[in-house]
Parts: C-alpha cells; structure tokens; sequence
C-alpha cells in the first residue's frame, strides 16, 4: 500500500479563460477557442452580462473611449455577445470537440445561458455574495466552478452551504481578484486550507502574467486551474494583461498534463529499470 497522496494519477480540468478578451470579434473568439484546444485544455469559458442589470444608467451614460465609441455603454455592449454569436460559439466548440460554458453576472444572463445545455457552472468572485442569485444556479445541479476572490470565511460558508443544501456538485477555486496580480500575491497556500476547511475539491483561477503559482496549484493537487488567455496582451482589453498568450498556455498545459503522469501512486518500487542499473553500478550484495 502505498503513501495516499491527494490526487494520485488524477486529471486536473485545464479551462482557458476567454472571457471578453475577443473583443466582441467572432473571429478572435474562434482563434482562442482553436488555441485551447490545441494544447488540450478541457473547456473554454465566457462572460455573459446584461449590462442594463449590472450596471447603473449613471455609469452607463459616462464618458469612456474605446474602439466602439465615447460611452462607457458602448464600450461594454461592444464587448458583449449576443444569441447570435453564441450559438455559433456553442457549434464551433461542439465542431473541434472542446467544452464551454460562461460565467454570469446576473440572472438574466444565467437564464440566457440554459438554453445551451453547457455541463458546468461558474459562480465569478463578483457575484459570491448574491446569495438569490447562487440559489438559482445550484438549482440547475450542474458541477459549479465557484471563484473566491473578495471574500471573506463567511461568505465562503454561506455560499458552500447554498450549494450542498441543494446537492449540487461544486469545486472552489482560489483567486486574487488583481489585474494582474504580482505572484508573490498569489497566496496558493489557501487552496490548501480551502481544501481542509470544506473538505471538497478545490483548484485556483490564476490572474498573473506568469505561469509559476499556477504550476504550483496543480503540484500541490489542484482539480481545476482556470487562466485567461489572449492572443496579444497588448490588445485592448482590462483582462489582457492578467491572460496568457499562446507560449504560456502551451508551457502552462505541459506542466498540468504532466504532472498527470509525473505525480504518481506513492508506491515506493524497485523495477527491472532500476535493477538493471544497480548491476552495472554496485560492486557489493
């Protein structure tokens, strides 16, 4: 029997974060979606807003330039998709053989999100405290991805006993809502003490420019590690430069499929590889 690690051979769920780094570009959408796949991640994710809800009219109305205008309601629905766009986004996934599913930020758009039968959830660190709105969704009893960025222990507890009181599946993720947060911020020890404290799997949504505290995530046995991806982080965007470009997904996606194979069962060996070996280099019995 060997020593029980927490996550012997298992697989860590590799989700490539697109959010609103498309731009409200198909095409950029689908170039990302092409890159995750590629490098075998699991599932790419969306942000879904109906910006009349999360927004206020005040906030709406004021000045911001962008690529789409001079309001701050031309900016932001310049970067939403519509029914549109997503059912094309729901075929090209389904056409290279990747999952997707988005992140809503109010409830109208988690309604608008039901229609495409995506097999995961996501609650953001922005909606951990809206407890109506948690409710709903563990009412679909879909596996949620829940993020904890911003959140105190309370409102961890009551956001984990909305889900286990209505027997929905759920992975908590450990983040810094920075953008982007400097590594030495990252703080991966609370994974750990997430873990210990609610005793169901964790995993940890990483917002750095680098790749280090999520390689650590998956080594200390993550089950999910979620990173923004972009094809420029020079492109326009408040996410891009929390996101990683094309060389850092691959590097990234290497380590985490790795570590499948590398971490092992604990069950200390001596093969005929080894044996081989100790003949030509021991001189005793």
């Amino acid at each position: 029997m060997g020593y029980q690690v927490d996550r012997p051979n298992a697989k860590c769920t590799l989700i490539a974060e697109i959010g609103i780094n498309h731009n409200g570009d198909l095409a950029i959408a689908k170039k990302l979606i092409d890159m995750a796949k590629e490098f075998r991640c699991d599932y790419v994710k969306f942000q879904k807003r109906d910006i009349n809800v999360v927004y206020t009219q005040e906030l709406l109305a004021q000045t911001r330039e962008s690529p789409w205008g001079t309001t701050q309601r031309q900016q932001k629905e310049g970067l939403e998709f519509g029914l549109a766009q997503y059912k094309e986004i729901d075929a090209y996934c389904k056409k290279v053989g990747i999952g997707w599913f988005a992140s809503a930020w109010d409830l109208n758009s988690q309604k608008f999100l039901r229609q495409f039968e995506c097999d995961r959830n996501k609650i953001a660190s922005a909606m951990l405290t809206h407890l109506s709105f948690l409710e709903e969704v563990a009412s679909e009893g879909k596996h949620t991805y829940i993020s904890t960025g911003m959140a105190t222990y309370d409102n961890i507890d009551k956001a984990v006993n909305i889900f286990e009181q209505k027997k929905c599946k759920f992975t908590l993720l450990h983040t810094i809502s920075v953008y982007p947060c400097a590594e030495n911020q990252t703080n991966i020890a609370v994974m750990l003490a997430l873990k210990e404290r609610y005793k169901c799997p964790v995993g940890y949504s990483g917002h750095e420019a680098g790749i280090l505290p999520s390689v650590l995530a998956a080594a200390l046995g993550a089950s999910a590690i979620e990173r923004h991806i972009t094809l420029d982080r020079a492109m326009y965007g408040s996410d891009q430069a929390a996101s990683l470009e094309r060389r850092g997904l691959e590097i990234l996606a290497g380590f985490v499929h790795g570590f499948e194979g590398a971490y092992g069962d604990g069950v200390k060996t001596f093969d005929e590889g080894e044996r081989g070996v100790a003949k030509k280099l021991r001189y005793f019995e």
